[in-house]
Formats: C-alpha cells, sequence, structure tokens
C-alpha cells in the first residue's frame, strides 16, 4: 500500500470515524455502532474496507490499529506488504458476530459465502433433515439479527445447498 492508498482509505468520512472509534478503544462492530451513531451496514462496510487495506486488523480479541504497519507506510512513503486479505475470511468476520448473523448480505456472491458456511456448520451430509429440526438448527444463526429463520432455509433451498421434498430437507451443497 502507498501513501495515496493510504489516504484514499480515510477519504471517506464514515471510514475515518469507524477508524477514531477503533482507535479510542471500540473493539468490535456493535461497539463502534454505539460510540459512531452511524448505521451497523455503514459501520460493517467501513470496517471492511479499512480491514482490507491494512490499516485495521481483528486478530481475534477485536478491532485495533496496525500501528506498526501504519508507521511503516508513513516512514518509507513506499509500499510495505499489506496483509493477505482472505475474501471468505473477510465476508464471515462482517456478517457473523459471536457464532450468529448479523443480517444477511444483498450481494448474491458474499451471501453464498456466507450460506456455505452456515450448511456446512449445520448440516451433514447424506442425513435427511423435517423441517422443524431444520428450523431448529437455523434459529440459533439468527438470534438478534436481522435475518430470520424461513428466509435463510429459503436461500439455503434457493440457492440448492439444501434439497426439500414432502417437508424432508437434506445437504446437497459443499
Amino acid at each position: 500500500m502507498t501513501a495515496h492508498a493510504l489516504a484514499g482509505a480515510l477519504a471517506d468520512e464514515r471510514r475515518r470515524v469507524v477508524f477514531a472509534a477503533v482507535v479510542l478503544g471500540a473493539r468490535d462492530v456493535p461497539a463502534v455502532v454505539a460510540r459512531t451513531g452511524l448505521s451497523a451496514r455503514d459501520v460493517a462496510t467501513a470496517v471492511r474496507r479499512l480491514t482490507d487495506t491494512g490499516v485495521l486488523v481483528d486478530d481475534g480479541a477485536g478491532l485495533r490499529v496496525d500501528d506498526g504497519w501504519l508507521r511503516d507506510v508513513a516512514r518509507s512513503g513506499a509500499t510495505p506488504s499489506a496483509p493477505p486479505v482472505d475474501r471468505r475470511e473477510s465476508i464471515l468476520r462482517t456478517f457473523l458476530r459471536d457464532g450468529a448473523l448479523t443480517r444477511l448480505p444483498a450481494q448474491r456472491g458474499r451471501r453464498r459465502v456466507l450460506l456455505e458456511h452456515i450448511t456446512t456448520h449445520t448440516f451433514e451430509p447424506g442425513l435427511r433433515y423435517p423441517e422443524r429440526a431444520v428450523d431448529d438448527a437455523l434459529r440459533p444463526w439468527c438470534a438478534g439479527g436481522e435475518a430470520d429463520h424461513v428466509t435463510l432455509r429459503r436461500y439455503l433451498v434457493d440457492d440448492m445447498l439444501l434439497t426439500r421434498e414432502h417437508g424432508v430437507y437434506w445437504r446437497t451443497g459443499p
């Protein structure tokens, strides 16, 4: 990343506000939302952009500013290597909190990554599930978020990750 790209990452006012909230101690999206008054969507988008560019890191203990990396950019003005971006992990980090969906992504590609994750962590290949068992398995994924288990089940069927016949479901996706 160049100093120019770093300036671009912080050019948007919402990203600067999110950056400031993290500097002041907010460690996750809900904490940033509480501190800034921005919508969860705006915060998640800004966090994703700032982590993708390397300005912020999520080290398991929460969000933080990568001081050493910023110092290197400031000193060299050149291109220190940006941390490798794992698109899948970035999507999961944005839309999952404590094992539950914050919301379903509007973009089909992002939604597919999330649905595949849920499918592989919820349903065993080869097993058949009655609709009630599918609903019971999907409810925890929707706890406290904007998505509901019925919508989630519909997306899983529409994306052919689950197949349904006569009220019985089975995993057909990855």
